[in-house]
């Protein structure tokens, strides 16, 4: 999978904060882009781009709770660490309640920032890679034959080749043919790697809602 390089992007009106988190994240090699209002983030937001955002709560205009909402109600799930000297506890509880990666206060050490940084973007780059394994299993499954469903469905309910014969009134080599097929189709050299890759497409059975 292609995946473009993680980006830290900092939003912080006080240039300050900015030019030392820019510093301290460049010194451990995190490319980072940074931001003073955060209608100018949202107007280069790219949902497709790997990364974290380090967010201030206190901003002119859209606040970074805003914001954070915003970018949830429009699907983008990039993890949000809110870095802040405006914080309380139940805010903190609230954001991270609603999906925030964490809430840090600025006095936090510099080390914890990295380390928390550094995991939100292993978190993004591990979501963003099953979700392209789940769409890549999903077009798997969806080329699948009509026959090839119906015999998969009752694959997974635990019917055996002779049962499947007997049910579609084919003969059992056809069966084990069918079989083949969908195991080479889907990229499953295993029923217990086909029931992950089934998992992971959202595929459902047959009379299933």
């Amino acid at each position: 999978m292609n995946m473009l390089e993680p980006t830290v992007f900092i939003v912080d009106h006080d240039m300050e904060i900015q030019r030392a988190l820019s510093r301290l994240l460049e010194s451990v090699r995190l490319h980072v882009e940074v931001y003073a209002t955060t209608q100018e983030f949202v107007e280069r937001h790219d949902p497709s781009r790997p990364g974290c955002l380090i967010l201030e709560v206190r901003m002119r205009g859209m606040s970074g709770l805003e914001l954070f909402r915003r970018l949830r109600k429009e699907g983008s799930w990039i993890p949000v660490i809110f870095y802040t000297e405006h914080g309380d506890v139940p805010m903190a509880v609230q954001v991270m309640r609603e999906g925030a990666f964490h809430f840090l206060e600025k006095s936090c050490s510099e080390q914890y920032l990295l380390d928390q940084t550094h995991a939100a973007i292993a978190w993004d780059l591990r979501r963003r890679r099953e979700e392209c394994e789940r769409q890549a299993a999903a077009v798997r499954f969806n080329e699948l034959s009509v026959r090839e469903r119906e015999v998969l469905t009752e694959i997974i309910a635990g019917k055996t080749n002779k049962q499947m014969a007997y049910q579609f009134g084919i003969a059992v080599k056809t069966v084990e043919f069918h079989r083949a097929n969908i195991m080479r189709k889907v990229g499953a050299e295993s029923m217990v790697r086909l029931v992950c890759l089934l998992s992971k497409s959202g595929w459902k059975a047959e009379g299933e809602g």
